[in-house]
């Protein structure tokens, strides 16, 4: 009885391990998402917050950069006066490497400064631009919502 027990729970184990495609990620090459998010509706930035936690929890840290870039009103969440539970994830989420890249084009037409943003948000002339020069480097370009 052991054995059929240890059997089906390795089955169960072996079934629940997310596979890699070849190559395999690794610390010299590892996976690249940059995600787009240009929304500030807060069931789309929590539901993009929770997609790259669920990502974070399948890839080795070491295996994986994920940058967020943040244009139009995407921008809204970063702003020290947006959701304090979202930010949190958000500022969380930063302490795992995950690079929060903001539009400067978006901070001018709105006539924002980086001090309305929460620490740590790096700034990019044009967004779009930025999505484009890291699919171009080699990242995939992700919209979870």
């Amino acid at each position: 009885m052991k054995k059929v027990i240890l059997i089906v729970l390795m089955a169960i184990f072996s079934y629940a391990q997310s596979t890699f495609s070849d190559p395999q990620p690794t610390f010299e090459k590892p996976r690249k998402l940059v995600i787009n998010l240009h929304d500030s509706n807060l069931e789309v930035v929590n539901h993009t917050l929770g997609s790259i936690y669920n990502i974070l929890k399948e890839y080795p840290s070491e295996t994986l950069k994920v940058a967020v870039v943040l244009y139009g009103n995407g921008m809204r969440a970063v702003k020290k006066d947006y959701d304090k539970a979202t930010l949190d994830r958000i500022k969380s989420l930063m302490e795992y490497d995950v690079e929060f890249i903001g539009c400067k084009n978006t901070m001018e037409t709105m006539n924002w400064t980086e001090n309305d943003f929460i620490d740590d948000v790096d700034y990019v002339q044009a967004g779009i631009v930025e999505i484009i020069e890291k699919q171009t480097a080699g990242y995939i370009g992700i919209t979870p919502y």
